[in-house]
C-alpha cells in the first residue's frame, strides 16, 4: 500500500517558477515508478512526467520539456517537480502517481499508476 500526498502548489506569474513535493508512504517506496499528471478544468487528466525506480530515467510530455524537471529523493521517499518558465497553460490541478506494484512498468498512461495523490492546484497568472 502507497499513500501519497503532494504539496507546493500556489499562485504564481508566467514566466515563474514553483516546486511541487510528493510524500510517499509505504514501503519499497524506492521500487516504485512514478508520475506527475495534471487536469485542467474541463480537459482530460494528462501525462506531465514520470521517473523509473532504479536509475531514475525519466520522460515528459512535449509540452514540459525542457522547462519541468523530476527527481526522487528514495532516502526521504518524495518526488519533486520543479517547474521552470511557467505559461497560464500550465494551469491545473497536479497529481502525483505511483506504478501498480514494486518493479512495475509505468510510462504516460494513467492505467499504468494505481496509487494517486489528492492534488494540489497550481495557477499561473499572466
Amino acid at each position: 500500500q502507497v499513500q501519497l500526498v503532494e504539496s507546493g502548489g500556489g499562485l504564481v506569474q508566467a514566466g515563474g517558477s514553483l516546486r511541487l513535493s510528493c510524500a510517499a508512504s509505504g514501503r519499497s517506496f524506492n521500487n516504485y515508478a512514478m508520475g506527475w499528471f495534471r487536469q485542467a478544468p474541463g480537459k482530460e487528466r494528462e501525462f506531465v512526467a514520470r521517473i523509473g525506480w532504479s536509475i531514475g530515467a525519466t520522460s515528459y510530455a512535449d509540452s514540459v520539456k525542457g522547462r519541468f524537471t523530476i527527481s526522487r529523493d528514495n532516502a526521504k521517499n518524495t518526488v519533486n517537480l520543479q517547474m521552470n518558465s511557467l505559461k497560464p497553460e500550465d494551469t491545473a490541478v497536479y497529481y502525483c502517481a505511483a506504478a501498480r506494484g514494486p518493479f512495475a512498468i509505468a510510462g504516460s498512461s494513467l492505467s499504468d499508476y494505481y496509487y494517486w495523490g489528492q492534488g494540489t492546484q497550481v495557477t499561473v497568472s499572466s
